[in-house]
């Protein structure tokens, strides 16, 4: 679908249809159509379809960034059936103006959005063209340059996201270690400013990785550690993400009951959402340097499964004590947080669906801000608000990390205490932080909104690409901050 800026006020652009937005608060459109509203019984809630006069009437919350993304998202969807090829809109625009139209292409884009590739009969739809007119709502002004800059910035966004879904939602026959690690060469060779390099099972054992390979012991497949590269002209910061690439947790011999089982294809959401990222930085052409290091393995059962007891000696050379072997993603992520801080980064981000209780604690929707730099944290978590994902910070304490502490090891794998599960899971990660990068560092345990088995908000069932936006436009706010 085709997003197009208009330079001409609404009634002399040509469409098939015509949207109208609703203001809650002003509500001043009622006015001019009061005689059908009254008749459709429609006050300013939800949607109202015209369709003699082919115009569908949709509510705006108001001019925050996530109302304008869900105004758009809800008017697209509500027409996506309808044998038409084109809509017009008006703008609308809250404080900033280029956040605002890539608002309205975020909106647009995740209403396009399905993965339907296992559906016999695929519903199509034969909408083509949005054509947003310069004519505003409110009549706020606004350059051409302003809007053309942000509706490309919620395209791109938007097409990172539903890459990134796409990955997570393939299902675990198609989607192993190697088929992550195609889809990384084959980014890379889309973008020759991407560099990609895969290493196999010789290469962990080369670098001790040895917890790392412990997880993946027991896979039909071999594991991958990728590392996807790309630096921009004039890049001064360099920031390092790594992505757990579980491409299938069964829990191992700690084996998870079969509902818990479930869904866990979706355990890649982070690995998957690093590429997702770089997607979006090359094709922003942020002047930055960014790696990726993504661990994909699988982790399953056999009779050469490791195993709850076991110790495990990672690259780092902590001795780690294996009581649950159900949480295996941070151990795969020790080795690449190590790994990856070879890279000397000035900002390492970790991704991951790490633990239950962060789901818990935060709900479906809201993915948790962990590390040791507090300013660092509350400015990511500013940050996030903006681009649409929900987060929170957690904080790290002492009493915690006494939990994670081991009788015969350096640190055990789960906590000794049911209690403060996702927080005791960051402090077990901290310890393969080395202290140059304590305060560089951030981990997101995006496990609640990476994969719902609903629809929610602008999200369609299944993956939710957790991660990509709030990064990215952290990204952009760096870039800002440091001119």
């Amino acid at each position: 679908m085709k997003i197009e800026f208009v330079e001409k006020d609404l009634n002399a652009v040509k469409a098939d249809f015509e949207l109208i937005f609703i203001e809650a608060k002003s509500r001043k459109q009622l006015n001019n159509y009061k005689d059908f509203f009254k008749l459709m019984n429609y006050k300013g809630e939800g949607v109202c379809l015209d369709s003699a006069n082919k115009r569908l009437f949709v509510e705006l919350k108001g001019l925050n960034y996530e109302d304008i993304r869900l105004a758009f998202f809800t008017a697209i969807k509500s027409l996506e059936r309808l044998n038409i090829k084109s809509i017009k809109s008006q703008s609308v625009v809250g404080s900033c103006v280029v956040r605002s139209f890539a608002c309205m292409a975020e909106g647009i884009g995740f209403a396009n959005y399905k993965f339907n590739r296992y559906k016999s009969e695929k519903k199509s739809s034969t909408l083509e063209r949005v054509l947003i007119s310069k004519e505003e709502i409110n009549a706020k002004k606004f350059s051409k340059e302003e809007a053309l800059i942000g509706l490309n910035r919620g395209e791109i966004l938007a097409k990172a996201c539903h890459f990134t879904k796409d990955i997570v939602n393939e299902i675990p026959q198609i989607y192993t270690p190697l088929k992550m690690a195609e889809d990384a060469q084959d980014l890379a060779k889309i973008y020759k400013s991407i560099t990609c390099k895969v290493y196999d099972e010789k290469f962990l054992e080369k670098e001790k990785m040895n917890a790392f390979l412990a997880v993946n012991r027991a896979s039909a497949y071999p594991p991958r550690l990728i590392h996807l590269s790309y630096k921009g002209k004039n890049a001064k910061q360099k920031v390092v993400f790594v992505g757990k690439g579980l491409t299938y947790d069964s829990g191992g011999l700690s084996l998870k009951p079969a509902d818990y089982m479930l869904t866990m294809k979706a355990d890649k959401s982070g690995a998957a959402a690093a590429m997702g990222i770089i997607k979006a930085v090359v094709e922003l052409n942020l002047e930055l340097e960014v790696h990726c290091i993504l661990g994909a393995t699988e982790n399953m059962i056999g009779g050469n499964a490791y195993k709850p007891d076991d110790v495990l000696i990672s690259r780092e050379g902590v001795s780690i004590e294996v009581r649950n072997t159900d949480a295996e993603g941070r151990l795969v992520l020790a080795d690449c947080l190590s790994f990856a801080q070879d890279l000397k980064p000035d900002l390492l981000i970790d991704l991951a669906t790490l633990t239950g209780a962060c789901v818990v604690g935060l709900g479906e929707f809201t993915s948790g801000i962990m590390g040791n730099n507090e300013n660092l944290k509350n400015e990511f978590y500013e940050v996030s608000k903006k681009s649409g994902e929900y987060a929170c910070v957690l904080h790290f304490n002492p009493h915690l990390r006494e939990l994670i502490k081991s009788k015969i090891a350096d640190i055990s794998n789960t906590s000794s205490s049911r209690y403060g599960g996702a927080i005791t899971a960051g402090l077990f990660l901290d310890k393969f932080i080395r202290e140059e990068y304590k305060d560089k560092w951030l981990h997101l345990d995006i496990a609640g909104p990476a994969y719902l088995e609903k629809a929610w908000c602008y999200h369609s069932y299944g993956a939710s690409a957790a991660g990509v936006r709030m990064c990215v436009n952290f990204l952009i706010h760096l870039l800002r901050k440091n001119k």
